[in-house]
């Protein structure tokens, strides 16, 4: 049965979006339906679909500047009816290793959200070329 994913993109240098493509690749293949947020906002997002969010983490734990407002959203709504997965890509040389993706993590369990497993943390340094590990993980869980 076709699904719709909505893959929600934090990224400052291109690599989560690397990442939202290969996926959407995959899933089109799969005969699922997708769409990819590059500047998400609440509003316009179908809550129905299964969320993907992929973000990195930019300077001392922070999310990228491009899903900072869609973050900002999350922590005044109620989402019980969404379902999502976390990626969060990051380089464990830093204290700050993927910040981001647990921020939106702790952003969507407060908001009533159901992670649909837990997130992936995919460290740059074991895994240079992130999407790889992402496609990989995520053939699984596809249902």
């Amino acid at each position: 049965m076709s699904k719709h994913y909505t893959l929600i993109v934090g990224s400052m240098l291109g690599a989560s979006e690397y990442v939202a493509d290969a996926l959407a690749e995959q899933l089109r293949e799969a005969g699922h339906q997708v769409s990819i947020e590059l500047e998400p906002d609440l509003t316009t997002i179908n809550p129905g679909s299964i969320w993907v969010v992929i973000t990195s983490t930019h300077g001392a734990g922070d999310l990228p500047d491009n899903i900072q407002s869609f973050a900002a959203q999350l922590k005044s709504s109620k989402l019980s009816q969404v379902n999502a997965f976390v990626i969060g890509l990051g380089d464990s040389s830093y204290d700050t290793f993927c910040y981001g993706a647990k921020t939106i993590e702790t952003l969507l369990q407060q908001s009533g959200a159901t992670l649909l497993d837990a997130p992936l943390h995919i460290d740059v340094l074991d895994h240079p070329i992130p999407e790889e590990k992402a496609v990989e993980w995520f053939e699984s869980r596809l249902a």
